[in-house]
């Protein structure tokens, strides 16, 4: 086995140059099978990855990004890809990442280790040098394949719960490693065994990135399955699973696990958070709400996907293509791809002009063929596919056609068909995560000015495509007419949205504007809603931003900041206070009413009752996704207004649909510092199933000089110094704070901590729990250390990690019961405050109350 060795060496030594022409090296046999095209080794870091966990891996600038700056989710320009041949360079190779790309050094690659384990007899644990020196291995040519392969398609008829990926999300390379058999029967697998859990090395929210196959298959030497540490001949790269992944021929992406730590034989599937809840093709008439609010969809192995779909795709022509008539040949070569699953061949593409009535037969090329007509060692491995009758690589088609039959022809279809008589579907399978999409493929043909314009159906980012033309345009993209309206057939109406009622059944009463005045006081605060008068008395107490956010309301119309703050649920309880309708000349005399002002400059900057603008003046990079914004009041001299523990609403734009988003926020800044405010927020970029935090990312995207709204104080807690604290309106004494919090929770425990170690007189005790994910998640740490530094008896802060490093010394967990027993218990006089992700304080106040909290002693921010 040093020949294999010495052979990866080698051939790793070509890393080093800047450019590699596979065609050029030496090998022993001048084998006839296509080799890896020409390929560059990137070495910057691109602007966009600096500052984010994956600053450390160098990328090609062409990937087109899917899912905003991180995680890195990427497919190639089409035709590039297209253009390189059957084998995809490394750096143009789709990429799908669910988290930070996982940093492994040269010096750490021997030592990698792989744990095989579960039911086995002989658990065993592998390093990267025996897994190169102790197998076999073999070099074959696999196509890999998003299961979201087209997806932007599906989003484009109703929105999924996945990203958009266009008809490039998938690449081919040929692999190198051993078998994952040969792996396995090293561990002996028990009788009762069946599944092979799979676990790689990408840290997560939630867990490792894992899921499963059937042990059988791993077994199988038709499926091909292994594990791979090299890519067209050279070290897979950090994007692609650095130094060891799973290849799992014929099925999805997503079973192909990259950065490989353990197999786990089980009895069942992998109950892997990312295995049950990704990679599943629900019935299509299951709705995103039902399969929220019915975990079985998830859970029921039916809806798993495994084996890839027949599908192909025109490359040729190209989208927004042009074709001049007056140059052009008798015929064009329409050219593309074609795939299957499961090991199984394309037997047929066809492509029709005629909207499906009659069909075409295109030529096919199986680049894999020549592999399975050679053998011998290519890469380190050999070549040893002559007996193996699975197919597991794309084929390209092509197909001369006359201009004259184009130039007839509204729109070119393309379907393909497998040797199991599999053939791609005519209409879409709609599902929640809009998977597997593989209707036929259709490109639009148009003529404008002597030309031919050709239109695919997307563009995984770029506007336009034929699809959204067609919704734009009123067409029901579900007709079963590609949209195209038929003679006489009336545009499509966008379906109403459904809107909750807040008006009380039977209640008729007119309230005029003198009466609604009448009744705008603190203590009867009514106020407007689209219209319609609300008491808000009876809510004063138990509104969770404070009596002042319904009297600051009084005798208003808050109509904007009401449907923009609050959920379904607080509609719906509405209209328990609805008394009555707004007559139409006091509803346009309360709206032409606008406030007094003067030209007097005021002290305090926030007002209860109205929308006051800051500016944005600077904004300081914390981490790769928080930002510290620095936003300028009216004037150098004048002072927020924001008692100690309270919030204030923030008003912004959404950068796409100009609608108004409404957040509360409480600043990092001193509340005592004069001119300026500052807010420290975590941005919440866009993932495959969560679609991203609007107002960070609309705060993200401001521009320095650009005004928000803001307004307030509100909150119903109050810290008024030396233990006093205001809950609303009622005051308390406290000897002692016991603050839990997680990620930007810290904010207003932060505020409240100030205050208290800010004032040498103030003899009140705190202890914070801030529980994280990672080490650079710790917001406020360096202040932190330093309150606990100046004083250790009045000031005890625990950081806890759920994902922390191998070097972080701290706690490791969530906030537990123990944790919580040993720094929190109940005391005599003491309060717990607590913000943070909603699970977090779930959690927190179940335990609480478990170890004798009172609820009367929590509050929630």
């Amino acid at each position: 086995m040093a020949t294999i060795t010495e052979t990866i060496v080698e051939t790793d030594k070509f890393l080093m140059k800047e450019k590699i022409n596979w065609h050029d090296l030496p090998t022993p046999e001048e084998p006839n099978v296509p080799l890896p095209p020409p390929s560059t080794h990137p070495t910057a870091i691109l602007e966009a990855d600096k500052g984010t966990p994956d600053s450390h891996v160098p990328r090609d600038p062409r990937l087109i990004r899917l899912t905003g700056v991180h995680p890195f989710n990427v497919e190639p320009p089409l035709t590039s890809l297209y253009n390189e041949g059957f084998l995809t360079s490394p750096e143009l190779f789709y990429v799908r990442n669910h988290g930070p790309v996982p940093q492994v050094l040269d010096e750490d690659i021997p030592n990698w280790e792989i744990s095989i384990e579960g039911l086995v007899e002989n658990p065993i644990v592998l390093n990267f040098r025996e897994i190169l020196q102790k197998y076999d291995q073999i070099t074959a040519p696999i196509t890999l394949v998003c299961a979201g392969n087209r997806r932007k398609e599906q989003n484009t008829v109703r929105k999924s719960k996945g990203f958009s990926w266009g008809a490039a999300g998938l690449s081919t390379a040929v692999f190198t490693g051993p078998m994952m058999a040969d792996i396995l029967r090293s561990a002996k697998p028990m009788r009762r065994a069946k599944y092979v859990c799979m676990e790689g090395a990408d840290k997560l929210p939630n867990g490792h990135y894992g899921t499963s196959v059937k042990l059988n298959w791993a077994m199988d030497f038709n499926r091909g399955i292994m594990l791979a540490h090299k890519m067209n001949g050279e070290s897979l790269r950090p994007d692609h699973g650095r130094p060891l992944r799973v290849v799992v021929p014929g099925q999805i992406g997503g079973r192909s696990v990259k950065w490989l730590k353990r197999l786990i034989l089980t009895d069942h599937p992998s109950d892997n958070w990312y295995h049950i809840n990704d990679n599943r093709v629900l019935p299509t008439m299951v709705s995103p709400e039902m399969s929220a609010q019915d975990k079985n969809w998830w859970t029921d192995d039916r809806y798993a996907i495994y084996d890839l779909n027949v599908n192909s795709v025109a490359v040729y022509p190209q989208h927004e293509e042009e074709l001049d008539l007056a140059t052009a040949g008798p015929t064009y070569t329409a050219k593309g791809y074609a795939y299957a699953g499961g090991g199984r061949r394309i037997t047929r593409v066809e492509v029709s002009l005629d909207k499906g009535r009659t069909w075409r037969l295109a030529d096919i090329e199986y680049a894999e063929d020549k592999y399975r007509d050679w053998e011998g060692e290519l890469f380190g491995g050999k070549v040893d596919m002559w007996q193996r009758e699975t197919c597991f690589c794309w084929s390209f088609w092509s197909l001369d056609i006359p201009v004259a039959d184009l130039e007839d022809s509204g729109a070119m279809l393309v379907r393909a068909m497998d040797e199991a008589l599999a053939v791609q579907p005519r209409d879409m399978y709609w599902s929640v995560l809009g998977m597997m999409n593989n209707p036929w493929f259709r490109v639009t043909i148009s003529k404008e000015s002597g030309c031919l314009k050709f239109d695919h159906p997307t563009h995984p980012v770029k506007a336009g495509g034929w699809m959204e033309k067609t919704k734009k345009a009123g067409g029901d993209l579900t007709n079963g007419n590609w949209g195209e309206r038929v003679e006489g057939e009336a545009p499509v109406e966008p379906e109403p949205t459904k809107e909750i009622s807040m008006k009380k059944e039977g209640v008729n009463r007119m309230i005029d504007l003198q009466e609604l005045k009448a009744n705008s006081s603190a203590e009867k605060p009514w106020f407007v809603v689209n219209g319609e008068v609300y008491d808000g008395t009876d809510f004063l107490e138990g509104h969770p931003g404070g009596a002042i956010s319904i009297t600051s309301s009084a005798g208003l119309d808050v109509s904007e900041d009401f449907l923009a703050i609050h959920s379904e649920t607080a509609k719906m309880a509405m209209p328990d206070y609805h008394i009555g309708t707004l007559d139409k000349v006091s509803l346009e005399g309360l709206k032409n009413n606008s406030a007094s002002s003067s030209d007097e400059p005021r002290p305090v900057f926030l007002q209860s009752r109205a929308w006051t603008k800051a500016k944005l003046s600077e904004v300081k990079n914390v981490s790769w996704d928080t930002r510290i914004f620095a936003f300028d009041l009216e004037h150098e001299k004048q002072s927020l207004g924001l008692p100690i523990g309270q919030h204030l609403m923030i008003k912004v734009s959404d950068p796409v649909t100009k609608e108004a988003i409404i957040r509360s926020y409480t600043p990092i800044s001193d509340t005592s510092m004069q001119g300026k405010m500052e807010l420290l927020v975590k941005v919440y970029f866009p993932s495959e199933t969560i679609p991203g935090g609007k107002m960070t990312m609309a705060l993200d995207k401001l521009s320095l000089g650009a005004e928000i709204d803001c307004k307030g104080p509100t909150g119903r807690f109050e810290y008024l110094g030396n233990g006093r604290v205001l809950i609303g309106g009622k005051e308390r004494k406290v000897r002692s704070f016991k603050m839990i919090c997680g990620g930007t929770g810290i904010t207003p425990i932060f505020q409240v901590l100030r205050a208290v170690m800010q004032d040498p007189q103030d003899p009140t005790t705190c202890v914070v729990l801030d529980g994280n994910r990672l080490e650079e998640d710790i917001l406020c740490r360096v202040e932190l250390d330093a309150y606990v530094a100046a004083d250790r008896r009045k000031c005890t802060v625990v950081h806890t990690l759920t994902k922390g490093s191998e070097s972080w010394n701290g706690r490791r967990g969530r906030i537990s019961e123990e944790l919580v027993m040993e720094y929190a218990a109940p005391e005599h006089e003491s309060m717990a405050i607590l913000c943070g992700p909603e699970a977090m304080l779930k959690s927190a106040k179940k335990i609480l109350l478990d170890q004798g909290w009172a609820e009367s002693d929590l509050h929630f921010f």
